[in-house]
């Protein structure tokens, strides 16, 4: 790191709701926010999200053509840069992926094509990849730079990354950084079942990530939006810092491929621990999707780098499942309330030694073709 980076303020809506009180006691309960969606486990907002969604949407004509991972992240955006305190006139940068864009409107517009023959006339403008990210720059006012980007599931921890390097290369003074994804149709889940990963079973824990003796696959899609603001330096009003990070790949097997020891992971953890001790970790947000391979595979990579002195090891999917490109946000938000509120989120069928007290915690996420990311964060 050059300098340190500062998170001043994250927000989200997912599964957990979307004020940090609710996000907070969900996480707490231990319970897991699963129904089912045409006979599949998926994890969906609330009724009361949904409900701030729909207002939003009918709050401005433009928006109601907007797909949901637009709204998620315009709703998201808001939250975030009111606690943060920043204005349109900071002219703050915007990095905002997602793995999947605009899924729901997409497979609207060409059922349209299918059925008429004939595109309707906004079908490629609120489609595009850019479209979340100039939408929310549209929505907050600001001037800055704006990008978007797919790294699938890593997309919302590479987002941090660019804000750390635009942040570290003096290009900005301040960084808004997230992914956003609603991914939670019919055809998406079936991609996901065509790849023999998605859960099948409805009981105490249909998500069984981090469980190392599964016997079958458990992942399942979730939708979310979250966001965090970053500024250069050690700010008083700082929730977290961005103490190291790292980045990784591995050359493709097949197109979700992942190696035995996940060569990539093991590349972005011993980066992020350039400037700092191992031991000093506390505990790991891992990426574990729930898949018998994936959840393996970043294990080894864990022992390989930590050797005998793991730290403990947790995840929120098998409460909220997979939102995609907004996960690994969605983690660093997780870790941000386990360092301010001093509480580990154990996994309840894990043994593991809990951590007596929480200082460093890493978060990973990997994407399909090995595009790992880990970052360190302190407080």
């Amino acid at each position: 790191m050059n300098q340190p980076i500062s998170i001043t303020a994250i927000s989200s809506i997912s599964p957990l709701g979307f004020t940090k009180e609710t996000i907070w006691k969900n996480y707490i309960s231990k319970s897991h926010f699963f129904s089912k969606k045409d006979e599949n486990l998926v994890a969906k907002l609330s009724v009361e999200a949904k409900q701030e969604i729909e207002n939003l949407r009918h709050s401005n004509a433009k928006y109601k053509q907007l797909d949901d991972s637009v709204l998620y992240g315009i709703f998201a955006a808001r939250a975030v840069i009111k606690n943060a305190g920043w204005s349109a006139n900071d002219n703050f940068g915007i990095n905002i992926g997602s793995s999947r864009g605009a899924t729901t409107l997409f497979e609207n517009y060409f059922q349209g094509f299918l059925d008429n023959k004939k595109a309707e006339t906004l079908s490629s403008p609120t489609t595009t990849l850019g479209n979340i990210s100039s939408w929310i720059a549209h929505d907050l006012q600001t001037k800055g730079p704006e990008i978007s980007h797919s790294i699938t599931c890593s997309t919302a921890l590479h987002a941090m990354l660019n804000g750390v390097a635009w942040l570290n290369a003096g290009m900005c003074e301040k960084f808004l950084v997230g992914g956003s994804e609603a991914p939670l149709t019919s055809f998406t889940i079936a991609q996901m079942q065509a790849l023999k990963i998605y859960a099948k079973r409805d009981n105490h824990f249909p998500c069984k990530a981090l469980d190392f003796n599964k016997t079958e696959n458990t992942m399942i899609l979730s939708e979310a939006a979250a966001l965090a603001c970053l500024e250069k330096g050690r700010s008083k009003d700082a929730l977290a810092y961005i103490e190291g990070f790292g980045y990784g790949t591995e050359l493709l097997e097949h197109n979700a491929s992942l190696s035995t020891n996940a060569d990539c992971f093991q590349r972005s953890m011993a980066m992020a621990l350039k400037d700092s001790n191992p031991d000093d970790i506390d505990i790991i947000i891992t990426h574990t999707p729930g898949t018998i391979k994936g959840d393996l595979a970043e294990y080894n990579a864990i022992k390989k780098i930590f050797c005998n002195k793991i730290p403990a090891l947790t995840t929120n999917k098998i409460q909220v499942g997979h939102s995609l490109g907004a996960s690994g946000l969605l983690s660093v938000e997780m870790a941000i309330l386990m360092l301010n509120h001093q509480t580990f989120i154990d996994i309840p069928y894990l043994e593991q030694s809990h951590p007596k007290k929480i200082s460093k915690i890493m978060i990973n996420a990997v994407g399909f073709g090995g595009n790992a990311v880990s970052v360190i964060l302190s407080k």
